[in-house]
Parts: C-alpha cells; sequence; structure tokens
C-alpha cells in the first residue's frame, strides 16, 4: 500500500465538539498508522492556538484556520492572514448589521461580548450552538472582543439573527470571502464562517500533498461538518463521521461510526491503513 496522506478535522471528527482530548481509539489508530509509513495531519477550522492542546500528540502536519496557515516539516508553508483593509471592512460591516463575530487571528480569538448570553437564551437544538455553547465553556482561549490588539485575522465565526441580517454582509464581503453556512434549523439563526476566497480545506489538501511528495489519489480526509465539504471534494477518498451533517454525509464517498463509537478508528481498520 503506498504512504497514504491522512487528513482529520478536530471538533466532531477526531474529538468531539469543544473537548481537546481524542478518544483512545483515535490516538491508537493514528499511531498504527503512521508506524506504517502514512502520515496524518490536522485539519481544522481552528486556529493554531486553539488547536494547539492536541500537538502534543504528534501529528505531521497542521492546517490551521481552514487553511489559511499550513505548517509541514517544522516549517510554515502557507500563510494567508486578511489585509489591514478587508479587516476593517469585515470587522465594521458585521458590527453593523447586529451579527455576532468571533475573531480568530493564529494564536487569539475573541468574541463579541453579549455573544455568550445570546447563546444561552437560544434554544439548544441547534447543533452548531451547543459546539460554541461548549466550547465556550470549556476555555478554549476564546477571549472577550474588548482585549483583541488587532493581531491579522485569518477568519471569522459569525452567528446572524436571521437571513435578512446577513444580507448586507453577503453583498459588501461576497467577493473577498466565502459564507460557509452550517446546516439549517428552525431557529432561523444562521451561523457559519467567513472563510477568504484565496484558500480552504480543500486547496489546502493540495498544498500540503505537493509539499509532502504524495499524489491527491492516495489522500483521505475525515470530517463531519460543512466547512469540510472542500477538503471531502479534494482528498482521494472522502469520509464522514456518522454524527455529521446530513449534507455532508451526501457528498462523502464513506459513512463512518460517530466519535464516540470509535468511527475513526474502525474507519482506519477497513481501509487497511492499520
Amino acid at each position: 500500500m503506498n504512504p497514504t496522506l491522512i487528513f482529520l478535522d478536530i471538533d466532531g471528527t477526531l474529538t468531539e465538539p469543544g473537548s481537546n482530548v481524542p478518544p483512545a481509539s483515535a490516538l491508537e489508530a493514528v499511531r498504527r498508522a503512521q508506524a506504517r509509513g502514512h502520515k496524518v495531519a490536522l485539519c481544522s477550522g481552528r486556529n493554531y492556538g486553539m488547536l494547539s492542546p492536541l500537538l502534543q500528540y504528534g501529528f505531521d502536519a497542521v492546517i490551521a484556520s481552514a487553511g489559511g496557515y499550513i505548517e509541514y516539516g517544522g516549517r510554515v508553508i502557507y500563510d494567508c492572514p486578511m489585509t489591514p483593509a478587508q479587516q476593517k471592512l469585515v470587522l465594521e460591516t458585521f458590527a453593523a448589521s447586529g451579527v455576532y463575530r468571533t475573531i480568530e487571528g493564529r494564536l487569539g480569538s475573541y468574541t463579541d461580548e453579549s455573544f455568550k448570553d445570546f447563546l444561552a437564551q437560544t434554544s439548544g437544538g441547534n447543533s452548531e450552538l451547543v459546539r460554541w455553547r461548549q466550547q465556550l465553556e470549556q476555555n478554549l482561549g476564546i477571549r472577550p472582543m474588548s482585549e483583541y490588539d488587532g493581531e491579522p485575522i485569518y477568519k471569522i465565526v459569525f452567528m446572524s439573527p436571521s437571513r435578512e441580517a446577513l444580507a448586507q454582509p453577503q453583498r459588501l464581503l461576497g467577493a473577498d470571502f466565502d459564507f460557509c453556512i452550517q446546516d439549517p434549523d428552525a431557529s432561523g439563526i444562521v451561523n457559519g464562517e467567513l472563510i477568504n476566497k484565496q484558500f480552504n480545506k480543500g486547496t489546502a489538501v493540495r498544498r500540503l500533498a505537493e509539499a509532502a511528495g504524495i499524489p491527491l489519489a492516495d489522500t483521505m480526509a475525515f470530517g463531519d461538518s460543512m466547512n469540510d465539504l472542500e477538503m471531502m471534494q479534494t482528498a482521494g477518498l472522502s469520509i464522514c463521521m456518522g454524527n455529521g451533517s446530513e449534507t455532508l454525509k451526501k457528498a462523502a464517498h464513506e459513512v463512518c461510526g460517530r466519535v464516540e463509537e470509535d468511527g475513526l478508528y474502525h474507519a482506519f481498520a477497513a481501509h487497511g491503513l492499520i
């Protein structure tokens, strides 16, 4: 079997949402795959600071900020924050439209002070709201916006009270940014990620595969939410977690077990990686 380059999303794929501790079975699968010559990369929407607790587990590469920052072989191979002009326009546009912002630099993350109150008042039936509530409560280093020091921004997670409130940001920002919106639910709230059109998880797969000298045909991607779509479309084999988005399941080649069902381990075994 040729060496395979395996891309793992974090929240909802490698770990339960908001957690920094993968199941023991997932870590065993990663170690055994690496021992057989395969390479395993984190490929996350989290910024580098938020995923750094997972670096202790010895991954071969790191893709942070949904493809905006990539490290491989001890060096940075891609680094693309927003320009100062883009930052100013994005922050002002979301604020003027009443859209809640969680901004992500390379290391720091900052959220509107009213965001946690908004989450507390919103129905727990929305899986993305539950995810963000867990992340805030488990202290992944998200600080209040008042502490933001102007560091370059790579990505913004947004939450809009309605589709109507998001219309103006989409009109003003759509030329430079993609709006990756999660599956809708009955709450009417729109949540997703604002990602620079110069990168996404799919372009990150291509960049890292080229740096590692591994053909795309020998790549495999695991994910669970819509910000994994381009990664799934680019990799040679795409596998959605059983706990993942119903839309993403339809786009993936396969569906494996849920995080809590040792889904990664069983998928690695089924494909002869371990």
